[in-house]
């Protein structure tokens, strides 16, 4: 059964509940970039509402997040960001046709069980996209498979058994798959922890953040 609960916050939390934040990671600071001031967002596995919060405070967006877990969802709304309560499995189905400008959907994909389903959601929704994903082409994913061990590091810090990272790819293997679905690739960004990774993106970096235009959307 669908859990669905809007959760819209009526003021900021006077007792400093937010704490003070950490400077935002490099790659939402990325993604903040792509994103047009004063734009409709829909930041999907919103989390505790960081980058929305962000992208209010500074772009002047107009935004909304969905979130499944009760703890992050409360932390948005601390944060003065509207959650949506509900699974990403599920669709995008309460929304309609281009209701958003850009739909981000950040380190959330490779744990998606219907990738193409999502995309093609994402792409009816909204004129652009961001994604962004572990970059399993990353040199030492490699090196770590030759001794006989799945990859373990910062940004895939799980065991094999309990990882929530069920479709790992390579810049390659998306750049096909947004081909095949008919997204155009418009930016592409590549990390390795804070630095950004400006060649062999394929080989060297660990984190892929791409922004995408819809077949029948965007403007650029």
């Amino acid at each position: 059964m669908t859990t669905l609960r809007a959760a819209v916050p009526q003021s900021a939390a006077p007792d400093g509940a937010a704490e003070k934040d950490s400077p935002l990671r490099i790659d939402l600071l990325r993604i903040a970039e792509w994103i047009e001031p004063g734009s409709r967002v829909l930041d999907l596995g919103c989390g505790d509402g960081r980058l929305l919060d962000y992208l209010q405070r500074t772009r002047q967006v107009r935004g909304a997040g969905v979130e499944l877990d009760d703890e992050r969802m409360i932390a948005a709304v601390r944060r003065g960001v509207r959650v949506i309560q509900q699974n990403l499995e599920e669709g995008l189905a309460l929304f309609d046709d281009r209701q958003f400008d850009t739909v981000v959907l950040s380190q959330t994909l490779q744990s998606m069980h219907h990738t193409e389903h999502i995309l093609r959601e994402m792409a009816r929704v909204a004129h652009y996209g961001i994604v962004s994903f572990p970059n399993f082409g990353y040199w030492p994913h490699g090196w770590s498979i030759l001794r006989g061990r799945m990859p373990v590091n910062e940004q895939m810090p799980y065991q094999w058994y309990d990882t929530p990272n069920i479709h790992l790819c390579t810049l390659r293997d998306f750049q096909d798959l947004a081909a095949r679905l008919g997204l155009r690739v418009t930016h592409l960004a590549t990390f390795r922890g804070e630095r950004e990774i400006h060649w062999l993106r394929g080989w060297r970096s660990q984190l892929a953040v791409y922004r995408f235009k819809s077949p029948d959307g965007g403007r650029a």
